[in-house]
Order: structure tokens, then C-alpha cells, then sequence
């Protein structure tokens, strides 16, 4: 695990080219501690810095192949590298370390570009050909490791995280208007965009392709989830199947691993079926909140840890500490992220590093995979109802109207006496089907904060930011051309593409490596998710209720008593987090960053610093919230430009 940077230019390299990929370098020092390598040739100058994993005594980079005319620098984990290995050793190729990200070189002097298809990890890499005059730039299927570039005329910047560009003055801290606009909407900014005028990231499952001479850069898509087979054997014993062969590669390290556990079903399945490969002793980690409050999952995942003996930490955040955090919480994300549980994430993996546990395995990717949340199941079974109804008529307004019953909650009973127990909700919905882009699927639509944005940015926001923006672009995610592919494949595509892995992979990423730990996904692996993906194409599990091929997939391995659970989702104690929150930050929007750049008006500053925090009765605005940890991510990333005093 690493974090890689270069620079590849279209006239030889100089040495202020290096000296620029020596600075984001050492500014990415956090994602690997334990030393740093370079490459320089005439076209390409490429850097790294090293968290020890794997071989931790030769496995230095940058990587040779056995002539050196390759060089590669690679950040992450390829979990087959045993078995690849094996295979290349078969047919004459000689390793020199016994690095994971080794077997990269091989596979490209076997398959050239094709090298991708073969690894199974998480993986952003760098690959200078010295022969063709070339680099190759990968990242994995699922997106759970970055590539931040800055394209210019001549040269190609890239790092992994977005600060080492803006720290090095690659490009200047400007924000992207457009993705603004986005992140207001989605609380993030999807990719390929970033916050930042200049910079994109490289899509998932796509490589990048430099040419030096002559000049010429191709950017190819080299995986599609929909592209799955179908699988028409048994859902859970295939499932089980792959869960079993995941836990056991997973969990290769020559470091201490451990898992962040809750009382969830995802996180229980991973500590479950990992502590039964895992040579050693897990470590597991939870955290929860002063008195107990129905968020705190510290006494479920503290019965399993006991059940599976696995030594169990736990933590207990503040509000206090939340605050405190919170400004550098909004930095290391790299992304501007409106997400307040990412303190939560923090704090445990900062909790890791203390225990010197630098690999860490955790459960998420379950609820995108298997209809965990509720709103996803619902925004696929509502776009197959606009379907039915523009297609031949056989939908009415009775088919949107239905009574239902008041939740217990007293957050979602407001919603439902908002909704008139959810007639008024049915009918604004038969209109928006009706009237909305025939290619346009149900899907974030659903969600209030997302509905409700456009209102209430033209009310705080400057007209020149009104007059700048696409307001059809947060529309475009989700819609496509027909015909639609069946749509609960294209919703869970969507999910995947847009809040898993600008909201729960960037997250991971970004706040393990700012303690130097490493996050493993296996609920992430692109083969669990071609497993799904492939069942679905046969068997339809979407009424079967959340997460119902998951939970018989590992009935009788995962203890009763955590399968009988209700689903909680991973959420803190919100409305005490709110309040602190506007108690502390709410005036810094006032002529703050984004008053000064002229994307919020004073007035309009001035009014949503009062909504930050949910009055007593009321609804939390998602727009107040956002915009002060925007503005709270701006202040960060412009301070890391001043210079340092003496």
C-alpha cells in the first residue's frame, strides 16, 4: 500500500519536473512511512512512498522486470499474487522481490494492456515501457484506489490524492462550479469531476495510455459490471462460495490485521469468515458514544467478538473530540464529502494505527450489493413503474397512491405527516414520472436533500453561480438512453458508481491512509460483485427484502443471534453532532470562502448559518450542513498553500 505520484511530458524531463513529483511526494508521506523510491527517464518522472505490507524487506519500488526495461510504482493490494505468481514462474518469468504488485510487470510483458484483466485487488498503477516509449496508468474495477490527473498541452500530472497536486501548485485552488453544484446536490462530487477546476479523476476500471512519441493519450474502459455473465446456479450456495474464497485471500499480510466492527450484519460477516482464514489473532475495533444512544453499536459487536475471541478494542467519541476533528476530517478526505460519519471511520482507523494494526478489513459494500438501503430498493422498483407507465399505459395514478402506516421514529413521522401519510408523496411522484426526461431513471430524486436543493440554492446563492452552472447535469448520472437495461442491474450499477465510491470508498481511502493504514474491502471484490450481478440476470431477488441472499449465504457460519438483528445503518448521534456543529463553525460561512469566491450571497451565508442545527422540532437542512463543511474543506485546502513560517 503506497501512495504514487509522476509526471509524464511531452519534451524531456528537467529538473524542475523532479523536484515538482519530489514535493507531492513528500506530501504524501502519510500513506506510506516506511520509505520512498523514484524513477527518472527522459520522458517520465514517477515517485512513491511505501507502507510496508507484503514482503517487507525486498519489496521495495519502483519494480523491475528482468531486463529493467520496465518500471512500475503501484498503490494498493492485488490479493491473487500468489496464484499469479505461480503461473508466471511457470512460464519462465523470474521475480526479483516477493511483492504483490510485482506480478504487474509480468503480466504486462505476457498481455501488453491487457495485464488489468488478470488482477484481483485494489490497484492504481504507473508503468513506464522504456521500448515503447510509454506509460500506462491503471486503476481497479471498483474505484477503491485514486488517480488524480492534471492533463496540460505537453505533460500529464497524476497523484492519489488531490493535495499533493494542489500542494505542489499544479494547479491553483479554484473550485469547479459545476461540481459545486453537484455537491450540493449529492452531498459529493461524482466522479470523473473533482472539487477543483483542472483536475479529474481516472474513471474506475479504466487505464490511461501515454504516448511520448509521437504525442498521443488513449483512455479505455476495460471492465463493465453489466457485463457479467449470467449465473443460473443456486444463489446462496454460489455466494457462500465466493464469500469463502474472498475471506481467504484477503487477509495475505506479512502486517497485523484487524477489522472494524459494528453490530451490522456486513461487518459481522467479514470478522466471521476472515477470523476463520486469518493465521493469527484479529484484532477487532468498534466505537460508540457517551451514553449509549440508540446509534451505539458497542454491545453487538462486542458479542461477537467474544463468540469468534477476538481481542476487542473500543472507542468512545465526544462531541468534543467530533469538533475538534472535524476541520482536519474534511481535509484528509481529499473530497469535499457531506457525509458527519466519516468522524466515526476516522477515529477507528486512527485506533488502528495506535494498536499498530496497519491492515484493517471492513464490511461495507454490502448494502450497495444487496439492496441494504431502503431507498435504492424503492427508486428501482419506482423506475420500473415509470417504465410500465410510459410504455403502454398499464400504470395509473391509483398504482402511486398508497396509505402508509406512521413509523416509529419521530425524524420520519415529521416526513409522514409532511406526506400526508404518503398520498401527497404518490402524487408528486405520478407527476414527476410523467413529466420528467423519458430516459431519466427514479433514482436520486427520491431523496429529499436532493429534491430539495435546487430551491434552496437560488435562494442563497450568487446569480453569477446560478448563470454558470448546468442545472440538467446532477440529472445526468442517472439518466440513459433506451432502452434500459433490466433496471435493478442499472440501479445497482448507479449506487456503485455514484455513493459507494465518492462516499464510501473515497472516505475509506483517504482517512485509513492519513493514519497509514491500509482498508481492505472484500464485500468490494469485483468478483463477488460479477457473482451477483450474473445470479440477478436469473434470478430476481429485489421483493425478497434487504440483504436476503446475503444473510442465508452465511446461515450457520455467522451466529444466529447477529442474524436476527434489525438492520441499523452506521449512522452517529446526529442531532447533538448538528448542534455542535453550527454552535462552533456556523459563523465561519459568514463573508467566509465561499462568500468571497462569490458562490454563496452574504444574505444567503447569513440565513443557512442559522439552519445548520435542527431546532428542536424541526428537519436538519442537508444544504446548511453541506455548505458549512464545504466551506470548512475550503479553508483547509487553501491554508496548506500558505507558506510555512519560521
Amino acid at each position: 500500500m503506497c501512495g504514487i505520484t509522476g509526471i509524464i511530458t511531452r519534451h524531456p524531463t528537467n529538473g524542475g519536473d523532479r523536484s515538482l513529483v519530489q514535493a507531492m511526494n513528500a506530501s504524501l508521506v502519510h500513506r506510506g512511512p516506511n520509505g520512498a523510491g523514484e524513477f527518472n527517464a527522459n520522458h517520465v518522472s514517477l515517485a512513491m512512498r511505501r507502507l510496508s505490507i507484503i514482503d517487507l524487506n525486498s519489496g521495495w519500488q519502483p519494480l523491475y522486470n528482468e531486463d529493467r526495461s520496465l518500471a512500475l510504482v503501484c498503490n494498493g493490494e492485488i490479493y491473487n499474487f500468489v496464484e499469479l505468481r505461480k503461473s508466471l514462474e511457470a512460464r519462465g518469468h523470474r521475480f526479483a522481490t516477493g511483492s504483490d504488485c510485482e506480478t504487474i510487470l509480468h503480466l504486462y510483458e505476457e498481455h501488453g494492456d491487457g495485464c488489468v484483466n488478470y488482477l484481483r485487488g485494489m490497484y492504481a498503477f504507473a508503468l513506464w515501457d522504456s521500448r515503447k516509449r510509454r506509460v500506462l496508468i491503471g486503476r481497479d474495477r471498483m474505484g477503491e484506489k485514486p488517480v488524480y490527473i492534471a492533463e496540460f498541452a505537453d505533460r500529464i500530472v497524476f497523484a492519489s490524492e488531490l493535495k499533493a497536486l494542489i500542494k505542489a501548485r499544479v494547479v491553483p485552488f479554484e473550485l469547479d462550479r459545476d461540481a459545486v453544484n453537484l455537491y450540493f446536490h449529492y452531498g459529493y462530487v461524482p466522479e470523473p469531476r473533482t472539487a477543483v477546476q483542472g483536475v479529474r479523476k481516472l474513471p474506475a476500471a479504466h487505464t490511461l495510455s501515454i504516448e511520448v512519441d509521437p504525442w498521443w493519450i488513449t483512455q479505455t474502459c476495460y471492465w463493465r459490471m453489466l457485463d457479467a455473465p449470467p449465473i443460473e446456479t443456486d444463489p446462496v450456495t454460489t455466494i457462500r462460495a465466493e464469500l469463502d474464497r474472498i475471506s481467504e485471500i484477503t487477509v495475505r499480510s506479512d502486517v497485523p490485521v484487524g477489522v472494524a466492527l459494528s453490530g451490522g450484519l456486513d461487518s459481522s460477516v467479514i470478522a466471521t469468515l476472515a477470523a476463520k482464514k486469518y493465521p493469527g489473532v484479529m484484532q477487532a475495533i468498534s466505537i460508540g458514544y457517551p451514553g449509549r444512544p440508540r446509534q451505539d453499536e458497542r454491545a453487538d459487536a462486542k458479542a461477537l467478538a467474544d463468540h469468534l475471541k477476538l481481542p476487542f478494542h473500543e472507542i468512545e467519541l465526544t462531541n468534543e473530540e467530533m469538533i475538534a476533528s472535524l476541520p482536519t476530517i474534511m481535509y484528509e478526505r481529499d473530497d469535499p464529502i457531506g457525509d458527519l460519519s466519516g468522524s466515526s471511520y476516522y477515529f477507528v482507523l486512527k485506533k488502528a494505527r495506535e494498536l499498530n494494526v496497519p491492515v484493517m478489513l471492513s464490511g461495507h459494500g454490502g448494502d450497495e450489493l444487496f439492496w441494504g438501503y431502503g431507498w435504492v430498493r424503492q427508486a428501482a422498483l419506482a423506475s420500473e413503474r415509470k417504465q410500465r407507465l410510459l410504455a403502454n399505459g398499464s400504470v395509473g395514478v391509483k398504482d402511486y397512491l398508497r396509505w402508509q402506516r406512521p413509523p416509529y421514529s419521530y425524524t420520519a413521522g415529521m416526513r409522514w405527516l409532511g406526506s400526508l401519510g404518503g398520498l401527497r408523496t404518490g402524487l408528486r411522484q405520478y407527476r414527476r414520472d410523467r413529466t420528467s426526461a423519458r430516459d431519466q431513471l427514479v433514482f436520486y430524486d427520491l431523496e429529499p436533500a436532493f429534491n430539495n436543493t435546487d430551491r434552496d440554492l437560488n435562494a442563497v446563492t450568487t446569480s453569477s453561480f446560478q448563470d454558470e452552472v448546468d442545472h440538467q447535469s446532477p440529472f445526468s448520472l442517472f439518466t440513459l438512453p433506451q432502452p434500459w437495461p433490466p433496471v435493478d442491474l442499472a440501479i445497482t450499477r448507479l449506487i456503485c458508481d455514484t455513493y459507494m465510491i465518492e462516499n464510501g470508498l473515497a472516505q475509506g481511502d483517504r482517512l485509513s491512509m492519513a493514519s497509514s493504514v491500509e482498508l481492505r474491502l472484500p464485500l468490494v471484490d469485483y468478483r463477488l460483485v460479477e457473482t451477483v450481478i450474473g445470479l440477478r440476470k436469473v434470478h430476481r431477488d429485489l421483493e425478497a427484502g434487504p440483504k436476503r441472499w446475503l444473510r442465508e449465504a452465511v446461515r450457520g457460519i455467522v451466529p444466529d443471534f447477529v442474524l436476527s438483528r434489525p438492520k441499523r445503518g452506521f449512522t452517529p448521534p446526529w442531532r447533538p453532532w448538528a448542534r455542535a456543529l453550527s454552535k462552533s463553525y456556523g459563523s465561519d460561512l459568514l463573508d467566509g470562502f465561499l462568500v468571497q469566491h462569490e458562490i454563496l450571497t452574504g444574505s444567503g451565508a447569513a440565513a443557512i448559518s442559522r439552519r445548520v442545527s435542527p431546532p428542536p422540532l424541526g428537519m436538519p437542512s442537508f444544504l446548511a450542513d453541506r455548505a458549512l463543511l464545504l466551506e470548512l474543506y475550503c479553508r483547509r485546502m487553501s491554508e496548506s498553500l500558505q507558506p510555512v513560517a519560521h
